[in-house]
């Protein structure tokens, strides 16, 4: 690893800039140790494109490269579920460990400096998998920062003790309550039994929310009510949301409104919903990603992440946030692309309530992103995506 002093002639996205740029597009940036000490205007053409170091806001490391026995359920969610519990009867905290750590080395190499897994929680006891991912997340403190979700079925909150043992383990273990929330019976109680033990033990949320294509699936829209009833504006993220694709105009601008009204953290999955969502007997019409330009008109800057990694829900991919970026830009239409480069830095940050938000300023710390891009229009091409990490100050090496 060597010590970069200075980058020169890089691209600063405008929504990644935490400094006043003037007209400026291009800087040359000044390193000290583990932080960025100067930027200023350059007078050569761009020769990359720099960022913050990336974010996963919402990734399943415990269950990841495991499709080779569990088998991808294409385009049937409940299939996937399904296969994924079988397969998980058989995990060993080895195997675990063995899957997480690929996982880890991956993101870490493709530049992602914090990342929030979802852990499969079927009972009030605590999954194996957090034991392996607490010793993980003290191994790779100064690399990765390690955030886990309490993945629950929202119909066992409807059960007092089983809510109540989550609720504890996950303070215990410094994490985030979740649920899966899909046109669940009873949804406004079983929701408001979730945010009861959030605000008993202090707990921030994080939900899977209408995943699939049911245009009566408005799961988000009472997490959004309930934020506001509660007074936990900005402490609640939303992941998936594609139900809000189908639904007519109004409806889902009215959901929106209250999401922003909420403060609530939408991320956007493009990999594992364009994949599983939409019918499999003909080429789908509907691309399963929801409203990410409505959120943004009102105020919502969402993310973009990973998810599912080479499981029954998607079978392909990894953790090179750059590549669900540039899938993202193309299912959602994020033009112009660099403007939309916050969804998987500053947006993410803010939603896991990171130290630092990622914006690129004198001071912040030197984990950042170099990209061969010199524009936009090569952000997404094989040369463009070629970068050099840095991490404290340092190199770690370049990613072909």
């Amino acid at each position: 690893m060597t010590a970069p002093s200075r980058l020169e002639a890089v691209r600063i996205p405008a929504r990644l800039r935490g400094f006043p740029a003037g007209d400026a597009e291009v800087f040359d940036v000044t390193l000290a140790g583990a932080q960025v000490e100067a930027i200023v205007p350059s007078r050569q053409p761009a020769r990359g494109t720099l960022l913050s170091a990336m974010v996963d806001a919402h990734a399943h490391i415990d269950k990841n490269y495991t499709v080779r026995e569990a088998g991808a359920a294409e385009g049937n969610l409940f299939a996937a579920i399904e296969r994924m519990a079988a397969h998980r009867a058989r995990w060993t905290a080895q195997s675990l460990r063995t899957r997480m750590l690929r996982a880890l080395d991956e993101a870490w190499r493709a530049g992602t400096r914090a990342l929030r897994t979802h852990l499969d929680w079927g009972s009030a006891d605590a999954p194996m998998s957090l034991a392996v991912f607490e010793q993980l997340r003290d191994e790779w403190r100064g690399r990765i920062e390690l955030q886990f979700v309490a993945l629950a079925p929202l119909d066992l909150f409807a059960e007092a003790d089983a809510g109540e043992g989550i609720a504890q383990a996950v303070r215990r273990a410094g994490g985030v309550l979740g649920a899966f929330v899909y046109r669940n019976d009873g949804i406004v109680h079983k929701l408001g039994r979730v945010f009861d033990l959030a605000q008993q033990h202090r707990l921030t949320l994080d939900f899977h929310v209408d995943e699939g294509l049911d245009a009566e699936a408005t799961g988000l829209r009472t997490i959004a009510q309930l934020t506001i009833a509660r007074g936990l504006q900005g402490r609640v993220a939303c992941g998936h949301a594609c139900s809000l694709s189908v639904q007519d105009d109004a409806a889902a601008n009215d959901t929106l409104a209250l999401c922003a009204q909420a403060g609530i953290h939408l991320i956007a999955l493009p990999s594992t919903n364009l994949y599983l969502q939409g019918a499999w007997d003909r080429t789908p019409v509907q691309r399963g990603i929801t409203r990410l330009r409505e959120a943004a008109a009102h105020g919502l800057r969402p993310s973009l992440a990973t998810d599912n990694v080479q499981d029954a829900f998607y079978p392909y991919g990894g953790y090179d946030l750059v590549e669900t970026f540039g899938l993202g830009v193309q299912m959602a239409h994020l033009a112009p692309a660099a403007d939309w480069l916050d969804a998987i830095t500053v947006s993410p940050a803010r939603a896991l309530g990171l130290a630092w938000d990622g914006r690129i300023a004198p001071g912040c710390p030197a984990d950042l992103v170099l990209l061969a891009a010199t524009d936009e229009y090569e952000l997404l091409d094989p040369h463009g995506r070629r970068r050099t990490v840095i991490r404290a100050g340092r190199t770690l090496e370049n990613i072909p």
